[in-house]
């Protein structure tokens, strides 16, 4: 592949994870993606910081769609239904990488590495809730407990869209609230 081709960043995406599902994570470097790719480690770091953002790229993104979401919600929304509902919007944006959403999951498993970065994006997500919620009205405990139970909705149904990505991504959401309700009485 020549270095004049276009869409340098989707090429270094692909090329890491062809590499990563054929050697594992730890068995690639930076090196080895930017050889697949055609494209030198300069580019590599214009586009990445590490090896690791290339699996978390999309993750700015994600919580725009998803502040933007929260933010344009009915204002009289309770607050778990306005989390669920700006979760679920955001959501809908994944729905697109069934198949790299898998490699993916399972990629994230196998790291200590990436299970570590993946905590650091859940609590960011986290975070930028519970601040919209507060926002919204929310006290600051209420608004804790509401974004860390949206989070743990969400992550359930994204769980359950990688092994049935056919789903409905906002039904999904729907059954882990009304799981998580009756969980919590």
């Amino acid at each position: 592949m020549s270095r004049w081709e276009p869409d340098a960043k989707g090429r270094l995406q692909r090329a890491a994870m062809e590499l990563f599902l054929e050697r594992g994570y730890a068995g690639v470097t930076v090196a080895d993606i930017t050889e697949r790719a055609g494209l030198t480690k300069r580019s590599f770091f214009n586009h990445f910081a590490d090896k690791r953002e290339v699996l978390f790229a999309g993750s700015e993104a994600f919580l725009r769609t998803l502040t933007d979401a929260l933010a344009a919600l009915d204002p009289a929304a309770e607050p778990l239904e306005a989390a669920t509902a700006a979760l679920t919007q955001a959501g809908l944006s994944l729905t697109g990488y069934g198949q790299v959403a898998a490699a993916r999951r399972d990629l994230i498993a196998s790291s200590t590495e990436l299970q570590e970065r993946d905590l650091v994006k859940m609590a960011s997500l986290t975070r930028a809730l519970q601040e919209g919620l507060r926002a919204r009205g929310a006290t600051p405990t209420a608004a804790r407990f509401t974004a860390e139970a949206a989070i743990t909705i969400f992550n359930a149904a994204y769980d359950d869209w990688i092994d049935h990505p056919d789903a409905d991504f906002a039904a999904l959401m729907k059954n882990a609230l009304d799981e998580l309700r009756s969980a919590v009485g």
